[in-house]
């Protein structure tokens, strides 16, 4: 993820809520650097852009990103009023956000915004690939090197893409049903999961409940060969 934010008292508590909710996120206090990353090359699962920037005009950004990458673009602004926001939208960005903003109406806004992306690194169709008998997972075509227990976690969860797995059947099945240890252990290895999977938004949390692989992520076959 790509935050677009000159303000640090906005910007840094911002970061460490985004990776709090598993979000990898890389700053930058300028328009013209941010713009250069992704000219460069840089393919973030989401831009998070601030209007008030202090080298370009947030709108102008939000034009060249959109004339440069397919990347999801979410305005978050003091700007709030319905011109600003029409605006933002027809440059083509896909949502806008007004500052002050709860952090857990942007995560979810951020995965929406995600969910809808047609760009490659969140095509819905078939990216992640998991065999159970050669224990191999495949992601975009590449291989993807997981722990046993990650591997026996992603395997779980790849059986049926979409639906909630409870942490009480994780541990039961990826660990053990008598587990007594720590049940901080599972949030680790989602954590590290996540993160070798280079996108945060792939194995989802279900508040108060558990666990998802998102739904239209893993091939049909990727639970069996068993």
């Amino acid at each position: 993820m790509l935050l677009v934010e000159d303000d640090e008292t906005i910007a840094s508590p911002l970061r460490r809520g985004l990776a709090r909710e598993g979000f990898e996120v890389e700053h930058h206090a300028t328009g013209t650097a941010a713009l250069q990353r992704v000219r460069a090359g840089a393919d973030p699962s989401v831009i998070l852009l601030d209007l008030g920037l202090p080298d370009v005009d947030g709108f102008d950004l939000c034009r060249a990103f959109r004339q440069t990458s397919d990347v999801p673009v979410i305005v978050v602004t003091a700007r709030g009023s319905e011109v600003d926001r029409v605006v933002g939208l027809e440059l083509g960005a896909d949502d806008y956000v007004v500052k002050p903003f709860g952090l857990r109406e942007l995560v979810a806004r951020i995965r929406a915004v995600v969910r809808r992306s047609g760009s490659r690194d969140h095509d819905p169709h078939s990216r992640l690939h998991v065999d159970r008998r050669t224990r191999d997972v495949v992601l975009d075509g590449r291989a993807v090197t997981l722990t046993p227990k990650e591997f026996d976690l992603l395997a779980l969860l790849a059986e049926d893409p979409g639906a909630v797995c409870s942490r009480q059947r994780i541990l039961d099945e990826v660990w053990d049903p008598h587990w007594y240890g720590p049940t901080k252990t599972l949030d680790v290895h989602i954590s590290s999961l996540r993160r070798k999977l280079g996108d945060p938004a792939v194995v989802e949390t279900v508040r108060g409940v558990g666990y998802r692989l998102r739904e239209g992520v893993a091939n049909a076959g990727s639970g069996g060969g068993g």
